[in-house]
């Protein structure tokens, strides 16, 4: 009976023991966000009261934001309030002013082009046209920041600009009364021979969607019967705008793209509806090194149900989440908050250990070898995870989106590479000079006559290897003739978009792009292995 009584107080005591010591270990092992927040908060209190120099407690706190989130991922980020006001300008899709893009060339603002539908080109601006006065005062010398504190401004305000044009000796007043400008996420959609349309997305916006549709709907009323969707150097952005997007080449049931978190209500699937317009269009999707995020949901969709070819080279591999939270001060953060995965269950994050550098830069270190990679043999020997596609294909997760066929650019020579800097500067002085007559030869022709009919001459070529050592660019002619073509085309391209916006510039783009030279032709593989017709 003793050792019965002995036994039950020893458990006893045993027992309340354990209990205090686990909820000591709790607190010592637990992090406890309380006094965690105390610790900060006495690290700053000393800080600011003993540090040798005056100290900005706004900025130290800001600086231990940034360090907080960039421990947990490349892609968790702060956001002062002037940056997220033009982060949500960008996405929202339009901002107030005249409607202008615009370069300093020599101390002037020079044109390089007027948006579509915006004020200015209301009243007849034209690329190439250069800023010299602003509200009567000069605006030689003036600064990139200041010019967009002049110009931009509130809907039904007005500014007067004067302006130099080709072909006039004297400066001409355009008053612009300033509105809202949009900005367009569809960088060109326009048809090429044999019902190829094309179109290329330079980020998924608000309004991506919508641009997206109306110009596929546009290219079909034209006779387009197969599309190349260009995602090449298309960071991403809101994942409904790309789940939306790959809806319309997907049937009924199947799944575009879902997420999980830790927890349960950041956990999302996306199917598609059945009712996409183009769901028997054939496709052939562009991607490079900066394609991500919202690129590599449509495009992993895309691949995963054999739904059409993905051309290219691997995409940037970004598979986390985001979303974002507002302070009290105007600026925000950005917080992971899932990962999302392909309908395969690949997930297409790469790794990101080691340093931000070593991370992004990987995107763009890779080497692959060109050819046909349908089979995705490129891949083989990885360590990545195996996944299959409908059609039994093996693909591969944590790495982006490899292409189908994977074609590269070869580099440019360091010529090339100094020159391309001027380009816009030598042509904008061309342009001096002979923009008018140009304007009257080409009145009557689109941009798809122009880049047929006009060529940019070995004289001109000439002048422009004169104009780069005027800018301290030694000639080297071995480097010159490798590049020479490319150099021509962007020439070309530059003028094209001077006459006709973005569709000018695509258009004699394309004619030396060897990616979208493959795709063209694709299009019986890419039939083939969505089962078309």
């Amino acid at each position: 009976m003793f050792k019965q009584k002995f036994s039950v107080v020893s458990v006893f005591i045993l027992l309340v023991f354990g209990i205090f010591m686990g909820t000591q270990i709790r607190a010592i092992s637990e992090d406890n966000i309380y006094e965690q927040f105390n610790k900060f908060k006495d690290v700053l209190n000393y800080t600011q009261k003993y540090y040798v120099d005056e100290v900005k407690v706004g900025d130290l706190v800001t600086h231990a934001i940034e360090g907080m989130l960039k421990s947990l991922d490349p892609h968790s980020v702060y956001i002062s309030p002037k940056q997220l006001e033009k982060v949500q300008e960008d996405f929202k899709g339009s901002f107030e002013g005249v409607g202008i893009e615009f370069r300093i060339v020599n101390d002037t603002i020079t044109v390089a082009n007027v948006i579509y539908g915006g004020p200015s080109e209301k009243v007849g601006m034209l690329a190439g046209d250069k800023i010299v006065m602003i509200d009567g005062e000069s605006s030689v010398k003036i600064q990139n920041d200041d010019v967009q504190k002049k110009l931009r401004g509130e809907k039904g305000t007005k500014v007067t600009v004067g302006v130099m044009r080709a072909g006039i000796t004297s400066p001409i007043d355009i008053t612009i009364t300033r509105d809202k400008i949009p900005l367009y996420s569809v960088n060109a959609s326009f048809m090429l021979d044999e019902g190829v349309g094309y179109m290329s997305i330079n980020r998924f916006a608000a309004n991506t969607y919508d641009e997206f549709l109306n110009g596929l709907r546009d290219m079909k009323a034209k006779g387009m019967t197969k599309l190349v969707l260009d995602l090449r150097s298309n960071p991403g952005g809101y994942l409904e705008q790309s789940f939306r997007m790959a809806n319309e080449f997907l049937g009924r049931g199947q799944k575009i793209v879902y997420t999980k978190g830790r927890r349960a209500d950041f956990d999302e699937n996306f199917n598609a509806t059945g009712g996409g317009e183009f769901q028997d269009l054939p496709l052939i999707v562009l991607l490079n090194n900066g394609s991500a995020s919202a690129s590599e949901i449509v495009a992993g969709a895309v691949q995963d149900h054999d739904r059409g070819l993905i051309v290219g080279e691997t995409s940037f591999g970004k598979g986390l989440v985001q979303r974002q939270f507002e302070l009290s001060d105007g600026s925000a953060f950005r917080l992971t908050t899932a990962r999302y995965y392909t309908p395969s269950g690949r997930i297409i994050q790469r790794p990101y250990d080691g340093t931000d550098e070593e991370y992004y830069r990987g995107a763009y270190d890779r080497e692959e070898e060109a050819g046909d990679n349908i089979a995705h043999t490129e891949e083989a020997d990885s360590t990545r995870p195996k996944y299959k596609t409908d059609g039994g294909r093996v693909v591969y997760g944590g790495g982006g989106i490899t292409p189908d066929y994977i074609v590269g650019y070869d580099p440019l020579k360091a010529y090339a590479m100094h020159m391309r800097l001027h380009i816009f500067e030598f042509t904008t002085s061309y342009l001096d000079k002979a923009g008018a007559q140009l304007r009257t030869k080409f009145e009557k022709a689109d941009a798809k006559q122009f880049a047929a009919d006009f060529n940019v001459s070995d004289s001109m070529m000439k002048d422009f290897i004169e104009f780069g050592k005027t800018r301290g660019v030694e000639f080297n002619e071995d480097e010159y003739n490798v590049d020479k073509e490319w150099l021509r085309a962007s020439i070309e391209a530059q003028v094209a978009r001077t006459l006709y916006g973005n569709e000018g510039q695509f258009r004699v783009l394309l004619d030396i792009d060897p990616q979208f030279q493959k795709a063209l032709t694709l299009f019986p593989e890419a039939k083939k292995i969505a089962g078309l017709r």
